[in-house]
């Protein structure tokens, strides 16, 4: 039985700071750009919350594997 998962990882190629909004982004198939927008509407909106949870998932969220050439 094949199993076959979708799993969130921290975007290698799309990132600004960590490449969290860019593995989300390409998660839930939604531009990046968007989910940045909205991290920087929620940081207006509940203040350092947001914040803490970006540190968190950039420390937990593992980075996606790196194709290597050989």
């Amino acid at each position: 039985m094949n199993t076959s998962y979708k799993q969130l990882t921290r975007s290698a190629t799309n990132r600004m700071i960590a490449g969290v909004c860019g593995g989300m982004g390409a998660y839930s198939n939604i531009d990046p750009t968007v989910i940045r927008l909205a991290a920087v509407l929620l940081l207006f909106l509940t203040g350092p919350g947001i914040v803490i949870a970006y540190l968190i998932m950039a420390l937990i969220v593992p980075e996606e594997p790196t194709k290597q050439t050989q």
